[in-house]
């Protein structure tokens, strides 16, 4: 008896190029900022959603955001109050084994890139003319 090969969608000619653990980063990813979009949360205005680290497992996931200006702190809260909300959404959304629980962390590198950018701009040698 022969083995049936799963037959791929119309269009799909070519193999993935990205590994399982980055498409599903990605999709976490999408699925999170939609969500944020749809709670009405002051805390949460101009949160960005920069990248969600999934473990292999699906047990945890890193959500690492950014918010322009200040108050960070509150948005790190606020994300927090929300987790439940926006870890179901992954759940409704996302055809996984099981829903990673989440946990979040201010990416440090925008700040860290705001603050060479700076230095770079401060320090910066005269034009030769």
């Amino acid at each position: 008896m022969t083995r049936r090969r799963r037959a791929r969608p119309a269009g799909d000619d070519e193999p993935r190029r990205f590994p399982r653990s980055a498409r599903v980063n990605e999709l976490c990813r999408e699925i999170v900022a939609e969500e944020l979009e749809r709670i009405d949360d002051p805390r949460l205005e101009l949160v960005t959603i920069t990248h969600i680290g999934v473990d292999p497992d699906l047990r945890r996931a890193v959500v690492e955001f950014s918010r322009l200006g200040q108050g960070e702190d509150e948005a790190a809260v606020a994300l927090a109050e929300h987790r439940v909300r926006l870890q179901a959404a992954i759940g409704r959304q996302a055809r996984l084994r099981r829903t990673p629980e989440l946990s979040f962390r201010l990416d440090e590198a925008i700040r860290t890139a705001a603050r060479i950018e700076q230095l770079l701009r401060e320090h910066r040698l005269p034009d030769p003319e």
